[in-house]
């Protein structure tokens, strides 16, 4: 199997939305939730995954992920909502 690579969307309780990447999405998230990197979702709180989409080329998910940072936050909650239309937190099992 190839590698795969991740761009999701992570929010807080208070809607502060965070963009990433990775290649290990449970692993990342599990991070996040616990609080493992400093920096900006460790000090907002950001830790609920609401959005991701999935590449198999990781040139492309590092355009995608350059590309949804530079959206207004109205743009990115209309791409969110499309799939997750109550925001809320997306199960990886």
């Amino acid at each position: 199997m190839s590698k795969q690579y991740f761009v999701y969307i992570l929010r807080s309780k208070s809607g502060v939305l965070y963009i990433g990447i990775t290649s290990n999405l449970v692993k990342r998230i599990w991070e996040h939730k616990h609080k493992i990197v400093a920096g900006f979702t460790k000090k907002y709180n950001v830790d609920i995954l609401v959005y991701f989409e999935l590449y198999a080329n990781p040139n492309e998910a590092i355009a995608r992920e350059k590309q949804l940072k530079k959206w207004s936050r109205k743009k990115k909650i209309i791409l969110i909502v499309k799939s997750n239309p109550k925001f809320e937190e997306v199960q990886l099992n």
